[in-house]
């Protein structure tokens, strides 16, 4: 099967059962028209909390959570468990046949430690997509958490952003949509910037403009683009009908590009 969306959906998007439901149903309505979906998704601002009522303070370094042994307990619990499974519950009751997974079920994505200050925090290395391209040929939509695996059994916390680049390069997918909490990405001037390059990205990052989870973003956007993912957006996830209208392709958001149209190579 060819033709793959990936869509990464921010945590922060399915804290509330009406914007998850509203998602679920657009991603639902996409499937049933024939578009091969694979859904990646994060959990932050639900992880947060869950460690905030357990007494245990979130620390990030460069948009990256440091995951301590208490922490990976509570990835297991919030990424894998309910985030994943409410996700799943409203795509069903939306239409759909979706399927929860994450990176460990059949090392679906293998990863390895990134930075030992930085504790389970993993860079996946290779995402084996049988799996993915099984439960798509059979109109089932793939719902993954951003849990990967080690051959030694290891558990590893993965940014979603990351984890969406690497699913879909390793599909490969045609498009790949984050959508997010903001309007786009926004530039010095707190604009949104319809098109963005890689070299304007990494100069908002260098800049201060693009911190924490926007600078973990732009990175994996570029990532993607760079792995030969063709159609890169972040875009406006709680917008009315918002995938509808990128998959139609409207103008939302920020496109990304690798370099300005006048250096791109003509596909």
């Amino acid at each position: 099967m060819s033709g793959y969306v990936l869509v990464k959906l921010g945590g922060t998007l399915l804290d509330s059962p009406e914007s998850r439901a509203s998602l679920a149903s657009q991603i639902a309505r996409a499937r049933s028209r024939g578009v091969p979906l694979v859904v990646v998704h994060g959990g932050g601002k639900q992880m947060t909390r869950f460690l905030a009522e357990r007494g245990i303070e979130s620390r990030f370094v460069n948009g990256l959570r440091v995951t301590t042994p208490e922490a990976i307990d509570a990835v297991l619990k919030v990424f894998t468990g309910s985030v994943n499974h409410e996700l799943v519950a409203a795509l069903n009751r939306a239409g759909a046949a979706a399927v929860g997974l994450s990176g460990i079920d059949s090392l679906l994505a293998e990863a390895e430690q990134m930075d030992p200050p930085l504790g389970a925090v993993g860079r996946v290395t290779r995402v084996n997509p049988d799996l993915l391209h099984l439960l798509a040929s059979k109109a089932y939509i793939p719902v993954v958490a951003c849990v990967a695996g080690g051959r030694g059994g290891e558990i590893y916390n993965v940014n979603a952003d990351q984890m969406a680049v690497a699913c879909a390069s390793a599909l490969p997918a045609r498009q790949l949509v984050f959508l997010t909490d903001v309007a786009g990405v926004l530039d010095q001037q707190g604009q949104v910037r319809p098109v963005l390059t890689a070299e304007e990205s990494e100069a908002l990052i260098s800049s201060g403009v693009a911190t924490g989870g926007m600078q973990a973003k732009l990175n994996a956007a570029i990532a993607a683009l760079r792995s030969g993912v063709s159609k890169v957006l972040i875009a406006p996830g709680a917008a009315e009908n918002i995938l509808e209208r990128v998959l139609s392709g409207e103008s939302t958001g920020t496109r990304m590009i690798l370099q300005p149209a006048s250096r791109e190579v003509t596909q």
